[in-house]
């Protein structure tokens, strides 16, 4: 079991891990309706998480946390002399004593950081009383769900094959409904082929190169912070490519959720003096 408790200004909570051995791992994370000191926000952590274990029917449990006033009070190593923590302590050996063998360990806090992160949420989130909120399933993955918010496509045709078919040969595609021809059809109308390169043609005639989601992903990535990056704003960005001669569908949102993604762009952006609130329109007599 891993515990830790927090008692900051926003209030305070406990987080504590029940894990089983066969990697099994139930979370326990509670917000602190009274107020206490962080030594009693430790104890109150250890000791909920024990009486859960309880409930479980656990016999063996090895207990790690990162207070070592609590580990070293709990194994006998270190004396009570807090009033506060005297009825915790004597608590905590009658939950002792409940288990066949528990064993304390001492911890850093960096290895106990789930716990932590338990009693956090416990204070920051704000939840009605009592409300049941299902455990959180972390996974972890090693490909990006998304590059830049370029549109997903497929692996074998680009987002404009369609439209270029039907350009080329007037085919279209073989689960088109008559509402999707009409589409094609209308959308058709303002590109061009010229060999096996498809451009889109403005209002003013000027031809644009359609690409796919993996020349997108790479004109995003150097126009924004490359070489030559000015990391420039979402608007401003959509009109460079196209000055330069690229085109896709979503090239203004896209740009945009670019920007909004750039950490230097956070950062170092000019922050815009809003008033926390909309204001109230004054009238006056």
């Amino acid at each position: 079991m891993y515990f830790d408790g927090a008692a900051n200004i926003y209030g305070n909570g406990l987080g504590a891990v029940l894990t089983s051995p066969e990697g099994r791992q139930f979370p326990l994370t509670i917000k602190l309706g009274f107020d206490c000191t962080n030594n009693m926000a430790e104890y109150e952590a250890c000791l909920n998480g024990l009486q859960v274990a309880v409930t479980l029917g656990i016999k063996e449990l090895d207990v790690f946390g990162d207070f070592a006033l609590v580990i070293y009070q709990a194994t006998g190593e270190w004396q009570t002399k807090d009033s506060k923590l005297i009825p915790y302590q004597k608590y905590l050996t009658q939950l002792i004593n409940k288990f066949d063998k528990v064993r304390f360990h001492h911890l850093s806090r960096d290895k106990n950081q789930f716990a932590d992160a338990l009693a956090t949420l416990a204070i920051m989130v704000k939840l009605d009383c009592g409300i049941h909120v299902q455990p959180i399933r972390i996974e972890t993955k090693i490909n990006l769900a998304y590059c830049l918010n370029v549109e997903n496509e497929m692996k074998i045709h680009p987002w404009f094959h369609d439209i270029k078919i039907y350009v080329k040969s007037r085919e279209y595609p073989l689960e088109a409904m008559e509402n999707d021809k009409k589409t094609i059809r209308r959308m058709a109308m303002n590109f061009f082929l010229s060999g096996d390169v498809l451009y889109k043609r403005t209002f003013d005639g000027i031809l644009l190169w359609c690409v796919d989601s993996g020349d997108a992903r790479k004109i995003l990535e150097e126009v924004h912070e490359g070489i030559c990056g000015t990391h420039a704003n979402g608007h401003t960005m959509a009109k460079q490519f196209q000055r330069h001669g690229y085109f896709w569908l979503t090239i203004e949102r896209d740009c945009i959720e670019d920007v909004k993604k750039c950490h230097k762009c956070q950062v170092y952006a000019n922050r815009v003096h809003a008033p926390p609130q909309p204001l109230h329109n004054l009238v006056t007599p």
